[in-house]
């Protein structure tokens, strides 16, 4: 299809999947979350509203690749209305990043086989822009504040043990192999102490325990995969790495890069280039996986 012919919705999925295949092509996986230190909302964190709100699915992948390719460490955007009513104004010749927002519009059409009036829920994709508040001058200084604290690397973390123990996830230790077995039921894990720190431990956790949600009795996640490297499994572990950054963030720990999955940026390559929506895909049972997990971690917050 040409340019020409494409409508607005498919410009959208090509401008963001387009985004997230400059930065693979370039080696870099774009939900390694960008800021390791710095900002008081969170030393790491999803990308945030102006209000502290966070954004989810593939809004999440396109401000952080915005954020890595502009090399901010901030991670709160707004619009260019909402920097002018809380003080600020955006720099003269700044670029802004897109998002998206997804709803339904309701039609009213006529049923060809009886004449009658019928309506259809159409969904559709709207895009906008925002700003990093580092693209910024004039807001209040919360919005620039700096972080004063870091954890020992090397401790456990309780949040992420209290966390994932919540999920009465089958975990077990031993090996050199992190995997989730579908057949058995069960995560396997090497031992803590095998891991370089704690952020590597609870990052490949964080994986295994997305995988660990496709089983049918949880969401029931299939992309028939019949192999190792297919397209179906390459379609799963891109789930399951957008799965970890998502809960990462969520838990204020920093993704690590695993080395055995540099071999799937060629794979993902391909899924992406092929389809266009591939990535809104995987980020939405990425969301999905995650929201699962917290309404068995932290149903309180998911009930409020």
């Amino acid at each position: 299809m040409s340019d020409k012919t494409q409508t607005p919705r498919q410009d959208i999925y090509s401008r963001i999947t387009n985004q997230i295949i400059a930065a693979l092509e370039q080696g870099v996986k774009p939900w390694t979350q960008p800021w390791n230190a710095a900002h008081a909302a969170g030393h790491v964190s999803r990308p945030l509203r102006h209000n502290g709100q966070p954004y989810a699915g593939i809004n999440v992948l396109t401000l952080w690749a915005s954020a890595m390719s502009g090399s901010f460490s901030a991670p709160i955007w707004m619009t260019f209305r909402q920097a002018i009513e809380l003080g600020g104004h955006v720099r003269k010749g700044e670029k802004g990043s897109p998002v998206v927002y997804a709803n339904t519009i309701t039609r009213a059409e006529t049923d060809e086989a009886t004449g009658d009036d019928i309506e259809r829920t159409v969904p559709f994709l709207k895009a906008y822009t925002v700003f990093n508040v580092q693209q910024i001058e004039g807001l209040p200084g919360h919005f620039y504040a700096l972080a004063e604290s870091s954890r020992n690397p090397d401790e456990r973390i309780a949040d992420a043990e209290t966390y994932f123990a919540a999920t009465r996830a089958d975990i077990r230790h031993g090996g050199d192999s992190a995997y989730y077995s579908p057949a058995l039921d069960y995560i396997q894990m090497p031992p803590f102490e095998a891991f370089r720190d704690a952020q590597a431990y609870y990052a490949t956790l964080a994986h295994e325990a997305t995988h660990w949600t496709r089983h049918a009795t949880r969401l029931d996640r299939d992309f028939g995969r019949k192999r190792f490297g297919d397209d179906g499994y390459a379609r799963e572990e891109l789930v399951a790495e957008l799965g970890a950054a998502f809960l990462c963030a969520d838990l204020g720990l920093a993704l690590e890069d695993r080395a055995d999955h540099a071999a799937y940026i060629g794979h993902w390559l391909a899924v992406l280039k092929d389809d266009k929506r591939a990535v809104f895909t995987a980020a939405a049972h990425a969301q999905r996986a995650i929201d699962y997990l917290h309404g068995l971690a932290r149903p309180q917050e998911v009930a409020a």
